[in-house]
């Protein structure tokens, strides 16, 4: 994995995915759309869609924990504090060789600098919540909230994935 090429792109998939208008049904869809994808692929997730202040979406998967929930809230938490995705937080926390609790005081018990947060950005108005998953390897988190966000705005999944790695 290229740290360098993995945060060009996700600036260019933050970029892209914005919403035109957002609102509790959309939040609803999104959210129900990456729980038929985690069904129908067997996946014990936790999924949030929040936006700040106000979870609008939430269910766990079965085979999902209780931890699973606590990454949620942690990796949210990483959005609203930076409003970038939790990965490419987490990808420049390692390209420093630093932590959030050492570079930015944040501790850990409610921060994770970890892929799966998403910011939800809506034009004109910037970046408004999250949407989380959790239960996968990081990496993976992280490009199912993507490949959800395409589909639902309607962009080619394919032309903003992370390279293979």
């Amino acid at each position: 994995m290229d740290i360098d090429h993995d945060l060009r792109t996700i600036a260019a998939q933050e970029h892209t995915l914005v919403f035109p208008r957002f609102d509790a049904a959309r939040a609803w869809q999104l959210g129900a759309y990456l729980h038929e994808i985690a069904t129908a692929r067997s996946l014990a997730l936790a999924i949030d869609v929040s936006t700040f202040g106000q979870s609008l979406f939430f269910c766990s998967l079965e085979g999902a924990t209780p931890d699973h929930a606590a990454w949620v809230r942690r990796k949210r938490n990483v959005v609203a504090h930076f409003r970038r995705s939790s990965y490419a937080i987490g990808l420049r926390m390692q390209q420093a060789g630093t932590t959030l609790a050492d570079k930015h005081g944040l501790p850990g018990a409610e921060y994770a600098a970890h892929g799966g947060s998403f910011p939800i950005a809506v034009t004109g108005v910037g970046v408004i919540g999250s949407v989380t998953v959790s239960g996968l390897a990081q990496r993976a988190d992280h490009e199912l909230v993507v490949e959800a966000l395409s589909a639902e705005l309607g962009h080619d999944y394919a032309q903003l994935a992370l390279a293979k790695g």
